[in-house]
């Protein structure tokens, strides 16, 4: 179930960026990134892999030397929240599912961009990739909590290739936000992260009660949410022991990963009050792992 009563709580948060694409609250955003815009900035020499429209011929007929352009962009930053909508998205051993959990850390983000007035992009993966375009208003909360409500966590996840054909829609350098279980091979994550190593990318991990403490005991039967395999297995002290170390290890790989391209992770679990989650998130300087 989807709750929104943290929302009018994030009043008092603001999202945490790169101060060259900081917003200044009213929507337009002078960056110092520089590119094809209208206000002339300086000349760079002409180097190979420059875009070549930009030589000012005048100056190479006077110098016989290739010098390009340099303009300053006037930009708008995009939020891309990209949520994890497979199979295994949909367990929840409590009263909140991490699709839930994860739909409610979407919605923040949303909320938080609609705020900053900033364009913001709303999108789903699971066996195939979901985009809504960016736009601005208030109304687009109240779609966007439809639409995660009515979605359902299914199928075989496709990680990598739909963060690859997602890449093709972060033109501009962006806000980007995944949020999923991220149980998947680290080598995956690792080349995602530097696809989208020159955006802000915050990965934001989330797991259920029983996955960060297997507070079980005996035998049991276990069934994959996304191919249906069965397995059954003893559950012992020592199992559970080599299990919470693999995953502690698979986390710290994460980070790793996240601080090699200077991106930030957070990890939860579900039983995390959500507003504490985006308060780590928003206000910590630091990756840190939380529950």
């Amino acid at each position: 179930m989807i709750e929104l009563d943290f929302l009018h709580h994030l009043d008092k948060l603001s999202l945490i960026i790169n101060k060259r694409i900081t917003s200044d609250y009213a929507g337009e955003n002078k960056s110092e990134y520089t590119g094809r815009g209208l206000v002339f900035k300086d000349y760079v020499i002409y180097a190979p892999g420059d875009d070549f429209r930009g030589v000012d011929w005048k100056v190479y007929a006077r110098s016989e030397k290739l010098f390009s352009k340099r303009y300053e962009e006037e930009r708008n930053l995009t939020v891309h929240i990209i949520v994890d909508f497979s199979g295994s998205m949909g367990f929840g051993s409590g009263r909140v599912k991490k699709s839930d959990y994860a739909s409610m850390a979407a919605l923040g983000f949303i909320y938080m961009a609609m705020k900053n007035n900033e364009r913001f992009v709303l999108s789903t993966f699971s066996d195939k990739l979901e985009s809504f375009k960016p736009k601005r208003g208030r109304k687009q909360l109240a779609i966007m909590m439809d639409y995660l409500n009515a979605k359902t966590p299914q199928g075989l996840s496709k990680f990598e290739e739909s963060l690859v054909k997602y890449k093709n829609l972060v033109t501009t350098k962006s806000f980007v936000v995944i949020i999923s279980d991220f149980l998947y091979d680290t080598e995956e994550i690792k080349r995602i992260l530097h696809r989208y190593r020159k955006h802000e990318i915050r990965l934001v991990q989330v797991l259920d009660p029983m996955e960060t403490k297997l507070d079980l005991d005996g035998d049991y039967k276990f069934k994959d949410s996304e191919t249906k395999d069965v397995m059954r297995t003893f559950v012992s002290p020592y199992l559970r022991r080599t299990y919470l170390q693999k995953l502690d290890e698979h986390k710290a790989k994460i980070s790793q990963a996240c601080d090699e391209v200077g991106a930030r992770f957070y990890s939860f679990s579900t039983d995390y009050p959500i507003f504490d989650a985006f308060y780590q998130i928003l206000q910590s300087k630091y990756i840190r792992t939380v529950g």
